[in-house]
């Protein structure tokens, strides 16, 4: 048997080890939340960069409207000063227009007309993507193309535009609807389906381009900024704010797989470590019990053995031997002791026959009554001898049953038996029936020690007895109810213990009737 160290000991290791696994698992979950959190964050500021460069070439296309418009009624190429009246804006709030130059070239670009072609690959330019072959500018001039002219033209053009978004804000030209809708294209093109709230910052002011329940957070990387309309420096006033309110729930949400995997597999390691300690404890337990047993059964042997011995070195004796008298009671007293050891036996195989479903019981209709009757008869003596009594209140009408009568009978013989052992005075016990619907109740009562609620829960074990100090106090190996429990269940009836320490116990069977 495993000592209560190394039982210990194991339990704890194993504990230990279950409680290391769950947090291993746990730091992996919360590593894999952290990596998809920092590959999210990168993969929108991607997608942010494609959202501001749709917004720029928007606006690029709004300047071109205004452009072509006034080379149409102006019936030329607009120089800047005539581009100022047709952007929307209060003439008391106009500046007077910055005059740009160029050190680069010497000669002076004034009639200069910029074409669609043109203000989109400027565009590109500024976002840093490659201007694809045959999407190069369209110049319609008598000048080279040389580097410098395309300089010459990029400068011209970037102050073209900041004339533009000087005067013409974003939400002049632009819906709030149309930014969400560019922002929901981008994300769901990229498998991103989450719930997300935007912003377009003026000088750190919202502008009216705001989705309604955008919050403030103050966690810094709760918030996505990318800066939007930018002039030739790199400079803007302009920040788009983008924010993912259930962000860990879809973070989370392309983890579910593996964790769900992970978590299944963590159950499963706990219900085996859980059942290893309960089997572990049982087989203690039944180890600690068979042991108490083994200890029962040599003192119930060693008694007749004893007296066995006893019986025979008197009747060798040769003043015993010629005494017939004497030889026969010594005799008797060798076949009884030799009988209840076979019992003891007896009842053992009996148990074992009954786990095994080896033991056939045959069943005959019977009255219950008259079983009853029978078993008292077995025990009325022993309480007569400790000056005890027995009550019969045997009130049921509807008595007719289906039972194997040697059976019951070793039942209800083992439940007189237990209530006259824990009895420590003259013996008290009730037996009595009744009819509940299709059922009669039997029940027995005694006015002996009692039980404890733990100890009701117990009784019917294999093996068990409770200890009262002294082990061996009330003799007995602990079958006697396993026995009885084993009989009842195969005569499809239930029986319970209703029972107080130091008030006495009662031992109850259902069992049903037959017509």
């Amino acid at each position: 048997m495993m000592n209560k160290t190394r039982f210990r000991l194991l339990v704890f290791f194993m504990s230990l080890s279950l409680i290391g696994i769950i947090l291993v698992q746990l730091y992996w979950v919360n590593s894999s939340l952290k990596n998809n959190d920092e590959q999210f964050r990168f993969h929108i500021q991607g997608l942010l960069d494609k959202v501001t460069n749709k917004l720029e070439a928007q606006e690029a296309d709004e300047f071109y409207k205004i452009y072509v418009k006034a080379k149409t009624d102006l019936g030329r190429n607009p120089y800047r000063e005539d581009l100022l009246p047709y952007y929307e804006r209060n003439e008391s709030s106009r500046k007077k227009p910055i005059i740009y130059s160029d050190n680069v070239t010497r000669e002076d670009y004034n009639e200069v007309f910029f074409d669609k072609s043109m203000i989109d690959n400027f565009v590109r330019r500024k976002s840093g993507n490659k201007v694809k072959t045959g999407e190069e500018k369209i110049l319609k001039t008598d000048r080279t193309g040389t580097e410098d002219e395309e300089r010459w033209f990029d400068f011209q053009l970037a102050g073209y535009l900041k004339d533009y978004r000087q005067y013409n804000p974003p939400e002049k030209w632009i819906s709030k609807s149309k930014v969400e809708k560019t922002i929901r294209t981008e994300l769901e093109q990229n498998d991103v389906h989450t719930p997300f709230e935007f912003a377009l910052y003026r000088n750190q002011m919202p502008t009216k381009i705001k989705s309604d329940n955008l919050r403030y957070n103050p966690d810094p990387g709760a918030l996505l900024h990318h800066n939007v309309f930018t002039d030739s420096d790199g400079v803007s006033a302009y920040v788009l704010v983008l924010s993912f309110p259930e962000k860990r729930v879809f973070l989370f949400s392309q983890l579910v797989g593996i964790t769900s995997l992970s978590i299944i597999f963590t159950l499963i390691i706990i219900i085996a470590y859980l059942s290893a300690i309960n089997q572990l404890i049982r087989q203690k337990h039944i180890s600690e019990i068979k042991t108490d047993f083994i200890n029962n059964m040599t003192h119930e042997f060693k008694t007749p053995i004893a007296t066995i011995n006893l019986a025979l070195d008197a009747i060798k004796s040769p003043k015993i031997f010629d005494d017939k008298e004497k030889v026969q009671r010594y005799l008797q007293m060798i076949r009884d002791e030799n009988k209840r050891m076979h019992s003891q036996v007896e009842n053992v195989l009996q148990i074992s026959k009954l786990e095994k479903k080896e033991l056939e019981i045959v069943k005959e209709q019977a009255d219950i009554n008259d079983v009853l009757d029978i078993a008292i008869e077995h025990v009325i003596l022993i309480i007569e001898a400790r000056q005890g009594t027995l009550t019969r209140n045997l009130d049921a009408q509807r008595t007719t049953v289906l039972l194997n009568d040697v059976h019951f009978t070793n039942v209800i013989v083992n439940i007189l038996d237990n209530a006259i052992k824990y009895s420590p005075d003259e013996p008290v016990i009730e037996v009595s029936t009744e009819n509940v619907k299709d059922f009669v109740l039997i029940k027995i009562k005694d006015h002996g020690l009692g039980m404890s609620k733990n100890v009701q829960k117990k009784i019917f074990e294999k093996f068990y007895r409770e200890h009262t100090g002294d082990i061996h106090n009330v003799k007995g190996h602990g079958l006697g109810l396993a026995y009885v429990k084993r009989i009842i269940e195969d005569h499809n009836c239930h029986i319970y213990v209703e029972s107080e320490k130091g008030k006495g116990s009662t031992f109850i069977i259902k069992m049903p009737l037959i017509n």
